[in-house]
C-alpha cells in the first residue's frame, strides 16, 4: 500500500511525501528567539559522552548522564508528538546522540522547560508505575520524575503501552529553552533506565513502519529553516546526490562511525584511526573533535582557541578564502562548506563551528548534519549518507 504525507517545513512551503513503504514525517522546527552560545554545545556534549572520556571535564562538577544543546539559529530541532487520550501535545528534541524519552508534565513543582504540560491524569490510556527516574547534568541543569506507560502518536502512527519519563522536577540552565524534553532516537542501550523500549524500538515491533529505519534532514536557516525525521524511510527531495552506506558500530548505543580521514583543501589531516571514528548526532550543534584533532583543523583555519576553556575557537568572519572541511567516510568525500565554518557572529566576533571535547571520538553534530541528509538503519545497523539540499 502507498502512504502519501504532506509536511509543513516551518518558514517553508508544503512538500508532499509519496512512500512505497508504511512511512512517517514529523516536522522540527527552530526556536529562533534563542541566543547562541557555542561555549554551552561543548560544554554540554562533554557531560553527554562523559562516561566515554578518558579526561575530567571543565567546569561544572561532573554529574551529567545526558546533555541538552544550546537553542539558537540551526541548533535544538524540535517537533511535537501527541501523548495519552486525548492526544496532548508535547514538544521535543529529536536526539541522535541519547535515547531517553522524557518531558515535562503537570506533576512539575519546578519545571523551566518548554511550555506544554502532559497531564497523566487527562489520559484515558495512562498506566502508572512506581518507578522514579532522574538525570543530572554536569551544568547543574537536571530533571527527575516518574514512568508511565501511554499511547504516543508520532504524526499519526500509534505507539501503544509506550514507556514515558514523566518530569516532576526539570531545570536547564539555558534560558528560553525551547522544547519541553527529549525523544532520544539512539540504541536502547544507551538509555539511562536499562531495558527501556524507545519509541523506534515500539515503532518496529509493533509493525507501525516496515522498515527499522529513519531519516533526517537538518534545514538551514539561511534557507528557510525547519526540517524532517521521516519514520521508516526518507525523503529523496532532500537527497542531493548518491547515499553512500556506512557501517555503525553500536557498542556504545551510538550512531557510531569510522571517519577514514579529514582534509581541507589540499591539507590532509591524517590520524590513528581509532581517533576518528564519529557519532552522527542531532543533539549536538558543532562538530566537535578530539582536542588535539580539533588543534589541526583551528591551524589550517588560522583560527585560535579561545582563553576560557571552554573548546571553541575563534575564526575569521570572512570565510570566502576558505576551502570547506571534508570528511572521507566510506571513501566518499562529506563536506561542511566555508559558509558553515562560522558558527556565531557577535560583533564582529566570530565563532567556529567546530570545536574539541575530552573524549577519543568525533561528534557529526548539526553543523556537518545540516549539510548532509542521513538515513539510520536499526536493523543492520548502518547508515546511509548523501549530501542534502
Amino acid at each position: 500500500m502507498n502512504y502519501l504525507f504532506t509536511l509543513t517545513l516551518v518558514g517553508l512551503l508544503s512538500v508532499k511525501l509519496v512512500l512505497s513503504e508504511k512511512t512517517h514525517s514529523c516536522p522540527l522546527f527552530i526556536n529562533r528567539d534563542c541566543h547562541h552560545n557555542a561555549s554551552r554545545s561543548v560544554w554540554m556534549a562533554n557531560h553527554k559522552y562523559k562516561k566515554y572520556c578518558n579526561i575530567p571535564t571543565t567546569g561544572s562538577p561532573d554529574t551529567g548522564t545526558v546533555a541538552l544543546s544550546t537553542p539558537g539559529i540551526d541548533s535544538i530541532y524540535y517537533g511535537t508528538i501527541q501523548v495519552g487520550t486525548p492526544g496532548q501535545t508535547v514538544r521535543l528534541n529529536f536526539d541522535t546522540g541519547s535515547a531517553d524519552f522524557w518531558f515535562a508534565s503537570s506533576l512539575c513543582i519546578s519545571c523551566n522547560v518548554g511550555t506544554e504540560r502532559f497531564d497523566p491524569f487527562k489520559s484515558s490510556t495512562y498506566v502508572p508505575t512506581n518507578l522514579t527516574w532522574s538525570i543530572a547534568y554536569g551544568d547543574t541543569s537536571m530533571a527527575s520524575g516518574i514512568i508511565g506507560y501511554d499511547t504516543v502518536n508520532i504524526s499519526g502512527l500509534l505507539i501503544s503501552n509506550q514507556g514515558v519519563e514523566l518530569a516532576s522536577n526539570a531545570f536547564v540552565i539555558i534560558g528560553d529553552y525551547p522544547a519541553d524534553g527529549f525523544l532520544g532516537l539512539a540504541f536502547s542501550s544507551d538509555a539511562t533506565i536499562k531495558g527501556f523500549q524507545t519509541p523506534m524500538d515500539n515503532l518496529i515491533s509493533q509493525g507501525l513502519i516496515s522498515k527499522p529505519l529513519f531519516g533526517v534532514f537538518l534545514g538551514k536557516q539561511s534557507n528557510g529553516g525547519g526540517g524532517e525525521i521521516v519514520f521508516g524511510g526518507y525523503n529523496p527531495a532532500h537527497v542531493n546526490g548518491h547515499l553512500k552506506h556506512a557501517p555503525v558500530n553500536n557498542t556504545r548505543g551510538l550512531w557510531e562511525i569510522e571517519i577514514d580521514g579529514i582534509h581541507i583543501g589540499d591539507n590532509c589531516l591524517l590520524y590513528n584511526s581509532s581517533y576518528l571514528s564519529g557519532v552522527l548526532d542531532t543533539g549536538t550543534t558543532l562538530v566537535l573533535f578530539p582536542q588535539y584533532v580539533a588543534n589541526e583543523v583551528a591551524r589550517a583555519y588560522n583560527a585560535t582557541e579561545k582563553d576560557d576553556g571552554s573548546g571553541t575557537y575563534i575564526i575569521n568572519c570572512d570565510v570566502s578564502s576558505f576551502s570547506p572541511l571534508v570528511f572521507s567516510i566510506s571513501g566518499t568525500e562529506f563536506k561542511i562548506p566555508s559558509e558553515d565554518l562560522v558558527f556565531e557572529d557577535a560583533d564582529s566576533v566570530c565563532t567556529a563551528g567546530f570545536g574539541y571535547f575530552n573524549a577519543q571520538f568525533t561528534i557529526l553534530g548539526d553543523v556537518f548534519l545540516k549539510n548532509n541528509y542521513v538515513i539510520f538503519d536499526l536493523e543492520e545497523p548502518g547508515v546511509l549518507i548523501a549530501p542534502s539540499k
